[in-house]
């Protein structure tokens, strides 16, 4: 039985007193501001982002799949979830639950052919257990550890996962190379640790800002579009790394 709990609404008239959820204490930092900018500019496309009443500490980003920052094709008519996290002490309520069916509900009164979400069972995307005990399939999955979940309302063209991840990373080259956009807060961060690490081992590197949904769906080398790490135009890691991990992963000393 899930409990009760006030569901608050984000949108551009509150998001700058409300914020995002993540980083909510590091308000003046680059990333927080860098996603602020970003959000802004999605909650003209449709996006809704709903947070659970604190105490209780959990959220949902949703927006049509059009513009889904996910490298993901065909996912018009789709509502898309880009994030959905319960954490610390509201797991276990039902809040998960809660926050899915906001979604669920928004998508059937836009009219919209069902929704879909990128999960991951590796870190920094949620799993696909949740969706599973709410209608949703697994209808693709993508190295390393990605399914794409969809649930239906009506018979429709599913979306599809992209084939060519190895031919997409090996197109830059040499050294490492950091895709980033503003989507979460936390990229700043791990970015400029990856540069750090790679400046360390004197690694050449990049930064290619994605600054549209389009780019990040076409050149993602995994379906997280919004950060993704390329090394000698081979894949490595979606997430944020420790310089620790970083060179236990690339094997230079």
């Amino acid at each position: 039985m899930t409990n009760k709990v006030e569901i608050i609404d984000v949108g551009s008239p509150n998001v700058s007193e409300l914020g995002f959820f993540c980083y909510m204490s590091k308000r003046k930092s680059e990333g927080f501001q860098r996603k602020l900018n970003w959000a802004r500019a999605r909650f003209d496309e449709g996006m809704r982002i709903k947070m659970l009443k604190l105490p209780e500490r959990g959220f949902i980003e949703y927006l049509p799949g059009e513009h889904a920052w996910r490298a993901v094709n065909a996912a018009q008519g789709y509502m898309f979830i880009h994030c959905l996290w319960v954490v610390g002490k509201s797991k276990g309520k039902g809040f998960g639950t809660a926050l899915l069916n906001e979604c669920l509900s928004d998508a059937k009164k836009a009219g919209m052919v069902g929704v879909a979400m990128a999960t991951s069972e590796g870190t920094w995307l949620a799993g696909k257990n949740l969706l599973l005990k709410h209608g949703f399939k697994a209808i693709a999955e993508a190295p390393p550890s990605f399914t794409l979940m969809v649930k239906t309302f009506k018979t429709a063209p599913l979306p599809f996962f992209p084939e060519d991840w190895e031919a997409r990373a090996g197109r830059f080259g040499k050294g490492l190379t950091v895709l980033r956009s503003d989507q979460c807060p936390y990229l700043e961060d791990a970015t400029n640790t990856l540069l750090e690490a790679a400046a360390e081992k004197r690694i050449k590197s990049r930064v290619v800002e994605l600054k549209t949904a389009a780019e990040a769906k076409s050149l993602s080398p995994s379906p997280y579009g919004v950060f993704n790490v390329v090394l000698d135009g081979r894949f490595l890691s979606y997430r944020y790394l420790l310089k620790e991990e970083f060179f236990q992963m690339v094997g230079r000393k």
